[in-house]
């Protein structure tokens, strides 16, 4: 089995079931040893999200608000954006393993693993939306996530500032936040439920943003640049920068590898 075209089909998979049935199948070769690294491989640059097909992709101002989570609408919207961000957040790590080349191993097993814990988050979020009478695609979506995977697809050091150190590490930050929300709710069954898997998803991103963290710094060595081009990084793609200072998850953020200046940086302010 060849890495780079199985990596290839599995990301070009047009349905959840056929892109999980093919990555299952790759993954346990790979984790066999049955897996051959091609010697020279090029990637597709895709300009279409593999979820175009089944999911309708708005603006991201105009993905339905998850307001009241005591009403079946309200959780059905809250459980579809956070399986949006898993599925979304599949393609991606399987996309930097597909994408760049000629790296260590060990690269490549973190991304797989990390791709692996996706497909589990993204089942989890999906059995709960079934157990409401809905499932992926049902509510519309926004691409936010593809385009910074377009943005940065031709620099492994962008790619690796940009998606895991700082769209999933703002979801260190977001998660509580919904937790919170939810704390104030009524003790119902269900949102218990939802409470759990959460919980589960934020103790697991925490050492995704960390594998990040590592590949970014081993970028900066290869590339020979300073670690706080971070920075420089972020606010070109995102001149707002970090738009929730005040609720950076310091405790999360630094489990995940960001130092004590960095989160000064981000918070314009001592944090820790």
């Amino acid at each position: 089995m060849n890495f780079y075209k199985e990596l290839e089909l599995v990301l070009l998979a047009g349905t959840p079931n056929h892109k999980i049935e093919l990555f299952k199948k790759f993954y346990k070769a790979y984790k066999k040893g049955e897996v051959e690294f091609e010697k020279s491989y090029t990637p597709i640059d895709f300009t279409k999200p593999s979820y175009e097909s089944f999911c309708t992709v708005v603006a991201p101002q105009k993905v339905p608000k998850r307001s009241n989570l005591t009403t079946k609408e309200g959780q059905i919207n809250l459980l579809h954006a956070v399986a949006h961000i898993e599925y979304s957040a599949i393609d991606l790590a399987l996309d930097a393993a597909y994408r760049f080349q000629s790296l260590p191993k060990e690269y490549y097993d973190d991304w797989l693993e990390v791709a692996d814990d996706e497909v589990r988050h993204f089942k989890m979020l999906h059995t709960l939306l079934e157990e409401l009478g809905a499932k992926y695609g049902d509510v519309a979506v926004h691409n936010s996530l593809f385009e910074a995977s377009q943005k940065t697809q031709h620099s492994f050091l962008e790619r690796m500032a940009v998606v895991p150190r700082y769209l999933e590490a703002n979801g260190l930050d977001a998660t509580p936040m919904i937790l919170q929300k939810l704390q104030n709710y009524p003790r119902v069954e269900f949102l218990q439920k939802i409470k759990e898997k959460l919980y589960i998803i934020l103790a697991e991103e925490i050492d995704h943003v960390k594998k990040g963290d590592r590949w970014f710094r081993y970028a900066c060595k290869q590339q020979n640049k300073p670690q706080s081009i971070y920075f420089e990084i972020i606010y070109r793609y995102y001149p707002r920068g970090f738009l929730r200072p005040d609720d950076l998850n310091i405790k999360a953020r630094k489990e995940a590898g960001f130092t004590c200046n960095e989160l000064k940086q981000m918070a314009n302010k001592e944090v820790c």
